[in-house]
């Protein structure tokens, strides 16, 4: 059963393993069998591995962005989250579907991105 205290214990582990890339961290946050869909219409990284080997392939450097998030929906079965990624010369709203099973990993992470205007 998915509530705030579960997703807010997620997207720190999410925010650990962005800072580390260290694939320990990557794993411990995806169920063996999860789907992450990288944005709209995308193919999505099936499994534990393919998600690692996704994200070890479009890591961000360590400390090079400042992240804040908010949630918009927790239900039981699913959360929102509103979030905003700065890095030194963009930005980017993102807004996340998050699944989790019953341990606390998330079985189903779907991701949309928007860069914003510059001024």
């Amino acid at each position: 059963m998915t509530d705030l205290d579960a997703v807010t214990a997620w997207v720190e582990k999410y925010r650990k393993a962005w800072e580390s890339n260290d694939p320990r961290d990557i794993r411990e946050l995806f169920a063996e069998d999860a789907a992450y869909f990288t944005a709209p219409y995308a193919k999505p990284w099936i499994g534990r591995e393919a998600i690692l080997a996704g994200w070890l392939d479009r890591q961000d450097r360590p400390h090079s962005t400042k992240f804040a998030w908010h949630p918009l929906i927790v239900t039981g079965e699913m959360s929102v989250i509103e979030a905003s990624t700065c890095y030194p010369r963009r930005s980017f709203r993102n807004l996340w579907v998050l699944r989790l099973d019953l341990t606390g990993q998330a079985r189903q992470f779907t991701e949309w991105w928007m860069q914003e205007p510059r001024e």
